[in-house]
């Protein structure tokens, strides 16, 4: 069985099914989303249609993105906020708006059921963003910090390559796992177009939302393939600028 991480979708569902053949997945296969489906290109409702599919044949794990949240606060309460409508938001409410009611109550479990985190038996960790507890993501208070945190991510580029993982002076949060997988913050804000190993964080978010492709990585081989930039699949759509 491989398990496959799978990088920020932000809609776009046309370069998921792209990349899901090249990886050619079978069913013995275990899919990890590290979350945000939605915001950013037209197809939101036929993303999450696809995912829910998906999972009648497959094996996955859906993970809540900062997006998805936004998106159900909207979806349940019919309330947004400029911020998000100028980062994808808009594109998801007119996708929305056009399928209908019956639609929307039918998307709803899945944004209710995702998971802020994911841990399997080899002590790694999955998670859209990050934590801040220096115990670990069980000791984590606010719950808005695993699908909003850029510290983690930030922590791990900063550190010294050459520190020993016993070192007083090793970032306790990282020494509880062997390795962690996120999405979140861009490659592209680093110049990187494929995944990404900052100590034992690995960066699966190449951006899709803009002008990149949608990732798979092969957790244990490190294999991965891409789609092409998706934004190539939607000529003339702006996605998140």
């Amino acid at each position: 069985m491989r398990t496959l991480v799978i990088g920020d979708i932000h809609s776009g569902v046309k370069a998921l099914h792209q990349v899901l053949k090249k990886a050619a997945i079978q069913q013995t296969d275990l899919l990890i989303f590290l979350g945000d489906y939605v915001d950013g290109w037209s197809e939101a409702v036929e993303t999450v249609n696809f995912l829910l599919e998906l999972k009648k044949q497959h094996q996955c794990i859906f993970l809540r993105g900062n997006h998805d949240d936004l998106c159900y606060h909207w979806l349940e309460t019919g309330e947004d906020n400029p911020l998000w409508l100028m980062n994808g938001g808009q594109a998801t409410i007119d996708s929305y708006e056009k399928a209908g009611k019956e639609v929307i109550k039918s998307h709803l479990p899945f944004y209710k059921g995702l998971r802020n985190y994911y841990l399997d038996k080899e002590k790694r960790l999955y998670l859209h963003a990050g934590f801040t507890n220096l115990k670990g993501v069980d000791f984590e208070y606010f719950s808005k910090t695993f699908y909003w945190d850029r510290t983690l991510w930030e922590m791990a580029l900063a550190l010294d390559p050459k520190l020993p993982t016993e070192s007083v002076y090793y970032p306790k949060r990282l020494a509880h796992y062997n390795e962690i997988y996120i999405g979140h913050t861009p490659l592209s804000k680093i110049g990187k177009t494929t995944p990404h190993c900052a100590a034992n964080v690995w960066n699966i978010d190449t951006a899709a939302a803009y002008k990149g492709p949608l990732t798979i990585l092969d957790v244990d081989s490190k294999e991965f393939w891409q789609s092409d930039a998706v934004c190539s699949f939607y000529p003339g759509e702006p996605g998140r600028n």
